[in-house]
Parts: C-alpha cells; structure tokens; sequence
C-alpha cells in the first residue's frame, strides 16, 4: 500500500502532481491514520506547490479551462 510519503517523494522528485497522485492523497488523509511524518511530508509538498517548485496537473488543466473559455467569449464579441 502506498503512504503519503511515497507519493510526496515521487510529486518532490519529479516536480509534478498528477491527477491520479492528488486524488491517491486525498484517499490516503481520509481513510488512513498517520503520523506527524505523513502530516510533514503532505504539509511540504502544499508548501512546495505555493512557491511554484511542484506542477499540479489539476491547475494546469483548470488554466487551459479557463483560457479556452476567454478565447472563446472574447472571439464571440
């Protein structure tokens, strides 16, 4: 079973939260007990995504929602 830490690390190594790894944490807090380690490494990884050193695929898509339905409310007028 994975823990918080893992996917933490994995999300910390390679600068990037996917969907599947956002929706496996959020599994994880509400159905799972843990420590002050899991709470740590989860609190440094929200710490990491505010200062821009972690991509969250779910932010990147909302961006790209967001910008398609500019373009397209600008382009109607």
């Amino acid at each position: 079973m994975t823990c918080i830490h893992e996917v933490v690390n994995q999300a910390l190594t390679t600068g990037f939260l996917s969907l599947e790894a956002e929706e496996r944490l959020r599994q994880l807090l509400q159905t799972t007990q843990y420590g002050v380690d899991e709470m740590n490494a989860f609190v440094n990884l929200q710490l990491a995504a505010m200062a821009g050193k972690i991509r969250q695929e779910s932010r990147e898509r909302l961006q790209q929602q967001r910008e398609s339905e500019c373009t397209l409310s600008c382009s109607a007028r």
